[in-house]
């Protein structure tokens, strides 16, 4: 077996706030550059600083890109000098906007790219971007969706072939938090059965479904003792909204919406069951890592979602946007510890054979090392099959 060439990777993204795609990029980076790559980080010049400050925190410096308008020629020259003074070997990039200005850039360089999609389909509503997306993937090595789910959309909304894209998970690192300092933060009794669920404060996530459905569990006489945290991660458009519901239900003492948190591990180890009410995902890191964490999940069965959750074995999955359905779902773990214990165990199994960040970066290599081969060959003169 040949062994992978270390590389210089430069891994793009065009936001940079706290998110599931932003997290990834870091988890990835780190595990790459674990295996013996150089992994250069580049991210907005206005954004808001919080991937990079991950990245400085880990000893890495992340670099910037600028761009002034719909369409920038000066950023691509911008990318194009960046990739040639840090002598890239292959380029990484995450959602639309780094996809098309990533592959202007390696174009022009002659290096490979790599793009990951993590199931933002609202890109493809304009025909302009379906265009200039398709003319990404042209001028890539390969397009990479999280599931097959995002893979069958995005296929169907750009028109082209699934075999254009390949399938990666997403993968999350093994291994738990520390519930002592948000039990203090929460006043989380010992009697409370605690609920997570981690998703920015959109409609799309669902957390309005979540908050009608415990809110009719509280009007039928449940007696089970629980609180609810919300990690909202930027916030959103719907947190006013939110806490305004929160407050006419008189939720506040049981309901917490914070956002900004680093410390989603170790709201995850308090947690005794964790819900996703997403109306639309791809395949989510929260998921996955309350899969890891070994918690018993109710998710909605949407999109990519059920090909890490199988109904009543990893979790149970309910019809998205269905209060009721979400309700019975929370009354049957809240009110039954065995069952939580044996959901989440099956859980943890399953995302440690299948969701692991080592399973993840192993298959990004061979992307990786494939595609930089094949460009050394076309650049000698000398065809490489493709891997």
């Amino acid at each position: 077996m040949t062994a992978t060439p270390r590389l210089r990777i430069a891994m793009m993204l065009e936001s940079d706030g706290p998110g599931g795609a932003e997290m990834m990029v870091f988890r990835l980076s780190e595990e790459l550059r674990q295996r013996g790559h150089t992994v250069i980080p580049v991210g907005p010049a206005n954004g808001i600083g919080w991937l990079g400050d991950l990245f400085r925190g880990a000893g890495v410096s992340p670099e910037v890109f600028r761009i002034r308008g719909p369409v920038d020629p000066a950023c691509v020259q911008g990318l194009v000098r960046l990739l040639r003074e840090k002598q890239i070997d292959a380029v990484h990039s995450h959602e639309f906007t780094m996809a098309v200005y990533g592959a202007a850039a390696t174009r022009l360089l002659g290096l490979p790219q790599v793009i990951t999609m993590h199931g933002g389909l609202r890109v493809c509503k304009a025909l302009r971007r379906r265009v200039a997306l398709r003319w990404a993937m042209r001028n890539s090595d390969h397009t990479v969706m999280v599931s097959r789910a995002t893979r069958r959309q995005f296929a169907t909304e750009l028109g082209v072939d699934e075999a254009r894209f390949t399938v990666v998970p997403n993968g999350v690192p093994v291994g738990g938090g520390t519930a002592t300092h948000v039990r203090s933060e929460f006043a989380v009794g010992p009697a409370d059965c605690v609920l997570v669920a981690v998703g920015t404060l959109e409609t799309h996530k669902g957390h309005r479904v979540l908050l009608e459905a415990l809110a009719r569990l509280v009007s039928r006489g449940l007696r089970t003792p629980w609180k609810l945290i919300i990690a909202g991660g930027r916030g959103g458009d719907q947190h006013e909204t939110l806490l305004q519901f929160v407050e006419e239900e008189g939720l506040d003492d049981r309901v917490h919406i914070v956002t900004n948190r680093n410390d989603i591990p170790d709201l995850l180890a308090l947690a005794d069951i964790f819900v996703m009410p997403s109306l639309k995902e791809g395949l989510p890191m929260a998921l996955l890592e309350a899969m890891t964490a070994g918690k018993a999940i109710i998710a909605s069965a949407t999109s990519g979602i059920p090909e890490a959750i199988e109904d009543g074995r990893d979790g149970l999955l309910v019809t998205p946007g269905d209060v009721g359905s979400l309700a019975d779902a929370l009354r049957k773990l809240l009110t039954d510890p065995a069952r939580r214990a044996v959901l989440g165990d099956a859980a943890a199994a399953r995302a440690r054979q299948e969701f692991t960040v080592q399973v993840m970066a192993e298959r990004y290599e061979t992307l990786y090392a494939g595609s930089s081969r094949r460009k050394a060959g076309r650049a000698n003169g000398h065809p490489v099959a493709a891997s």
